[in-house]
C-alpha cells in the first residue's frame, strides 16, 4: 500500500474508504433470528455505505396426504398466507428504511432457502451473506441453513442469534 506522496503506509495512518463488503444480502423469514439479521444488516450497509439486497424465499406447500378439494383448499391457503408474509416483510424493510436512509433491494424467491439464497448471492455478486440461527431443534444435527451457505464457502456468512 502507499500513501498519498506514493510511499509506503505508515502504522496507523488514516486510509480513505472502506474494506468492508459492498453487496450485502440477507435472507429473511418472519422469525425472530431472521428479522434480527435484517437489522444487523441493515446496520452493517448503512455504515459501510454497502447495497443492501434482502431475500425472502417463499417455501411451496406440501400437503401431499391432503386430496380432494379440502386439501388443496387448504394448500391455496397456506400459499397465500406465504404470498401475505412476504408482502408484509417488504412493507416493514421499507418502513425501516426510511427511518434508517439505507436503500434496498428486496425480493421475493420460490423454493427451497438454500438454494434460493446461493443463487440470489451469485446473482447480485454478494460480498457478505447475513441470516438468522435457526430455533430448530433438529437443525444441530442435520444442519441448519446457515451451516450450509457456510460450507458453500462462497461468501462470508455472519449468523445472527
Amino acid at each position: 500500500m502507499a500513501d498519498e506522496e506514493g510511499g509506503a503506509f505508515k502504522h496507523g495512518a488514516f486510509e480513505l474508504g472502506t474494506d468492508g463488503p459492498r453487496v450485502i444480502l440477507v435472507g429473511v423469514d418472519d422469525s425472530v433470528t431472521s428479522l434480527r439479521a435484517g437489522a444487523y444488516a441493515a446496520g452493517l450497509a448503512r455504515r459501510q455505505g454497502a447495497r443492501l439486497v434482502i431475500v425472502y424465499v417463499e417455501q411451496r406447500a406440501t400437503l401431499y396426504a391432503a386430496t380432494g378439494a379440502a386439501g388443496a383448499g387448504a394448500v391455496a391457503a397456506q400459499d397465500q398466507a406465504v404470498r401475505e408474509t412476504g408482502e408484509d416483510l417488504r412493507r416493514r424493510a421499507e418502513a425501516e428504511s426510511e427511518r434508517l436512509g439505507v436503500p434496498f433491494t428486496f425480493i421475493i424467491a420460490h423454493g427451497d432457502p438454500y438454494h434460493e439464497l446461493r443463487r440470489v448471492a451469485d446473482q447480485v455478486r454478494a460480498e457478505a451473506v447475513i441470516v438468522g440461527a435457526s430455533s430448530k431443534a433438529g437443525h444441530r444435527w442435520v444442519g441448519s441453513l446457515a451451516v450450509r451457505l457456510v460450507k458453500a464457502g462462497r461468501w462470508p456468512v455472519t449468523v445472527v442469534p
